[in-house]
């Protein structure tokens, strides 16, 4: 008999991934059995090509896998060409994804090169066309991924959702005994635009290995909930993002819940995190806390791990913090190099702690760590390495020595 214990511990555990079909989107394989894909989107103005090409290269390096921009209108859709082309010399080969509504059908028909310099295409069935135009625009649209031999993304968002179709299952609904609330037809709604739309691209030739889906919306509760029903109901790849999630904590904390979540279930073959920057703020924030996610659910690694402790009483002096944020700078800036140079090397654990409470325990549990002297402690900063103490630094340049022992330990593993 399974213990109430038992039972709950085993909802907790990680759910296999999900079946899906494989998408190639410019060499990056999404969905099948390929790791989990982090990708972002600029919001510089497409038409300006030197600030793109230099956004679209500060998200490749910051980790980014695919990188999406706006094609909105024709100026847009003629920097295309451009943007691929300045990159390719700055040897940055990650895939372009054109973001397209209203008139994308116009602009990748008029711009052909524009049409091939793109590596995916996004399409918002809620927004390419209404009335009777809708169902040409949307097949004129398929057509030219065709052509291409393009993926696509339909990416419905509660934002711009089918009206027409919201109002047929709104009236369905009315008319039926116990009616659903108005929050449940509209989850519906935007799981059948995605699945109906995603038939008749196939219907009009488009192979399911290019076609990825996702389904937007704001709030947590709501992303989950359709998720997890579209998950039921299609094999192809899912693309996972809260839309419009928010600026700062707010936004990394409704995002990271609502994906944690959806990933912990099996759900979702690429990523998103949708941040509001800050005025003047960096854009790859948004890709670094995509990976962290990732990497804090033990579904990926990006970078070495460095443990700190939170501070407290006895750790009065900010040595430890300050040594903790060194080296995390140090592993991220030398990660470009080091993932070519040391193979594995995304694996190191480092611990960085403050007094010898837990300190010492820490230290044993990462690759290597150290312990710094808290608040009356004796000045001494024992090193563990592989689990056993190496050495003790004193004096000033503990954080120097240290850093010196983490490079010496990377050469020695990984080298």
């Amino acid at each position: 008999m399974t213990t109430p214990l038992r039972s709950f511990a085993a909802t907790l555990v990680p759910q296999p991934r999900r079946r899906s079909v494989a998408v190639d989107v410019g060499g990056v394989i999404v969905g099948g059995e390929a790791p989990i894909a982090v990708q972002s989107m600029t919001n510089t103005d497409t038409a300006d090509v030197e600030a793109t090409v230099s956004q679209v290269a500060a998200l490749a390096a910051a980790g980014s896998e695919l990188v999406r921009i706006t094609v909105d209108r024709p100026e847009a859709a003629a920097a295309v060409p451009r943007i691929k082309e300045k990159l390719l010399a700055r040897h940055v080969r990650v895939p372009l994804i054109g973001d397209f509504h209203y008139i994308g059908h116009q602009l990748l028909t008029d711009h052909p090169a524009a049409a091939e310099a793109l590596d995916k295409y996004r399409i918002n069935p809620g927004n390419v066309g209404f009335g009777e135009k809708k169902d040409r625009q949307f097949a004129t649209l398929i057509e030219l991924a065709i052509r291409h031999s393009k993926p696509v993304r339909i990416g419905v968002n509660w934002g711009s959702l089918d009206g027409a179709l919201l109002t047929r299952l709104m009236d369905e609904n009315a008319a039926i005994p116990t009616p659903l609330s108005a929050a449940q037809v509209t989850r519906e709604a935007i799981v059948q635009s995605a699945l109906l739309s995603a038939a008749r691209a196939e219907e009009l030739g488009l192979g399911r290995e290019r076609i990825i889906l996702s389904a937007k919306v704001s709030a947590v509760q709501d992303l989950i909930a359709v998720y997890v029903e579209l998950a039921k109901r299609s094999d192809h790849a899912l693309h996972l993002g809260l839309t419009e999630a928010g600026m700062g904590t707010k936004g990394v904390v409704a995002s990271s819940a609502a994906l944690a979540i959806l990933l912990q279930a099996g759900i979702g073959d690429t990523i998103r995190i949708s941040l509001t920057p800050e005025p003047g703020g960096d854009r790859t924030r948004e890709v670094r806390v995509a990976e962290e996610l990732l990497q804090a659910m033990g579904l990926r690694s990006f970078v070495p791990v460095v443990a700190a402790c939170p501070g407290c009483g006895r750790t009065t002096s900010t040595v430890f913090q300050e040594l903790a944020r060194r080296i995390e700078d140090d592993l991220r800036l030398a990660m470009p190099l080091w993932r070519e140079k040391y193979p594995g090397v995304e694996a190191l654990k480092v611990a960085v702690m403050g007094c010898i409470v837990n300190g010492p325990g820490e230290s044993k549990h990462a690759d290597i760590g150290i312990s710094l002297p808290g608040t009356g402690e004796t000045p001494a900063a024992p090193v563990f390495i592989d689990g056993n103490k190496a050495a003790t630094l004193r004096g000033p340049r503990i954080a120097d020595e240290f850093r010196v022992m983490v490079n010496a330990y990377v050469e020695k593993r990984w080298g």
